[in-house]
């Protein structure tokens, strides 16, 4: 586990109950960080599930952020083709590390409205 969910502010009994995927791929997050900047920043997500996603950050983002996330899901046995699925959320919970190689760990609290698009990828 990559820190314990009963320190996050507002953590609820179903949050408990939900089922959390440790995924590893790459992300693009967007949004304003602490200073009023807007950035974009390449990372790997460390795990998702429906109402969560926790990844590193080395920009600055304050709780209450709202960020973007725009995730590259590679296809497999029951995923016939890659997609691409953008996620906005608000962040719950910012722990720093120096220790790690960003600066940052992140949980972002996901809204329910989300797309999914496919990759085009280019035919030889």
């Amino acid at each position: 586990m990559l820190f314990d969910k009963s320190s996050i502010q507002g953590a609820t009994r179903l949050a408990k109950t939900e089922r959390s995927f440790e995924l590893s791929l790459p992300t693009l997050v967007s949004g304003i960080d602490a200073t009023g900047n807007e950035f974009k920043e390449y990372t790997e997500l460390a795990s998702i599930s429906a109402q969560e996603a926790v990844f590193w950050l080395d920009s600055g983002v304050t709780i209450g952020s709202k960020l973007k996330l725009s995730l590259d899901v590679p296809k497999t046995v029951l995923l016939e083709s890659d997609l691409k699925l953008e996620i906005t959320g608000r962040v719950t919970f910012v722990k720093a590390d120096q220790s790690s190689e960003k600066k940052q760990l992140i949980s972002l609290r996901l809204e329910k409205k989300y797309k999914i698009n496919p990759l085009h990828s280019k035919k030889i």
